[in-house]
């Protein structure tokens, strides 16, 4: 039986006699990808096999575990997408109402209907992603009843840390780079915290961003962030100064990634039987980016997170590869095997 990772964790967090809200959260698989000598070993670190199909489980299951422990009746959070299906996912198990505040018109259907269908409260506002989050946060600054479960919640970069520690310990030590995508901030930290929590290595933390929305890139807030990976077009991370240690003390770094290199990025993965939602391919970008510019040496490894399953945004995959197919009577054997 899949256990949670509370069940695994929770001593160690110090969390005390509680109830966890799981459904088997964490676990995920760290896959090799083929490499040929003189490149790096290579690891996908696959979250999108997540209960709600993002790693945003893994904080979720302790943030709402500790909601309902202090009594708190409503989950609240600001999202683009993820977050919002998680939170009413985990809500839903707890028996607590999921109030979900999304950008209007920014959010893929599939992480709208997720929610939805885990029977949340969902309210769109205006704006971006940073305004529903500044309105989330006056509206808890008046209702002590109701708990944020954004990654500004410590709970939910305490979860997050777990996934640090299943790759420390799959690969026995820490890898020598990790990148993965970065939007809120909120992960990176968790990463960096999980790593020294666990205390046999440090990475270098990349953290990977679409041009579009590069705010840590940049060091500067954007007003207007645009780009095909919904997921990180966030343009005021609110874990920015967690992040920037993260990424100074590892000796790692930031870096853009265009949406023609995502969507690449994206197929390739799949092409290995990885397939995962725009905003999670940026890290195989960003990995593509640094090998040409051979920043990676032979002996060194390398791992990539992938945060969120494919089948978060098909659209947005169908509108790039349109199916392609051909008709069969049956009877044809040969038109098979053109095919092949």
């Amino acid at each position: 039986m899949q256990i949670g990772i509370i069940a695994r964790y929770g001593t160690e967090w110090n969390l005390g006699d509680v109830e966890p809200v799981t459904l088997g959260e964490g676990n995920t698989p760290l896959v090799p990808l083929p490499h040929l000598p003189g490149e790096p070993e290579v690891w996908v670190k696959v979250e999108g096999q997540n209960p709600t199909g993002s790693f945003k489980d893994r904080g979720m299951t302790v943030a709402v575990t500790m909601a309902r422990a202090a009594g708190k009746r409503v989950v609240i959070c600001a999202s683009t997408g993820n977050t919002s299906a998680s939170a009413a996912a985990y809500g839903a198990r707890a028996g607590l109402t999921a109030l979900v505040v999304v950008p209007e018109g920014q959010i893929a259907p599939g992480k709208m209907l997720q929610a939805q269908m885990y029977g949340a409260r969902i309210v769109e506002v205006e704006g971006r992603f940073d305004r529903a989050l500044a309105l989330v946060r006056e509206a808890v600054a008046t209702h002590p009843e109701w708990e944020l479960v954004n990654s500004i919640n410590p709970y939910r970069i305490l979860g997050q840390e777990s996934a640090a520690y299943e790759v420390v310990d799959a690969l026995e030590g820490a890898p020598d780079w990790l990148l993965l995508p970065v939007g809120n901030a909120g992960n990176i930290t968790a990463y960096f915290r999980g790593f020294r929590r666990r205390g046999r290595g440090l990475p270098r933390l990349v953290g990977v961003q679409a041009e579009g929305a590069a705010a840590m890139v940049l060091g500067r807030d954007l007003e207007h962030p645009q780009t095909v990976a919904s997921a990180i077009q966030i343009g005021k991370p609110a874990s920015r100064a967690y992040a920037q240690e993260a990424m100074e003390t590892s000796g790692g770094r930031f870096l853009a990634v265009s949406d023609s290199a995502i969507l690449e990025a994206q197929q390739a993965l799949a092409r290995q039987g990885i397939f995962v939602e725009p905003a999670s391919a940026a890290p195989y970008a960003g990995y593509r980016l640094l090998a040409a510019q051979g920043v990676f040496r032979p002996s060194e490894r390398v791992v990539l997170v992938v945060t969120g399953n494919g089948l978060k945004d098909p659209a947005t995959a169908l509108a790039h590869n349109p199916i392609r197919s051909v008709r069969w009577d049956g009877a044809d054997l040969a038109r098979l095997e053109a095919l092949i």
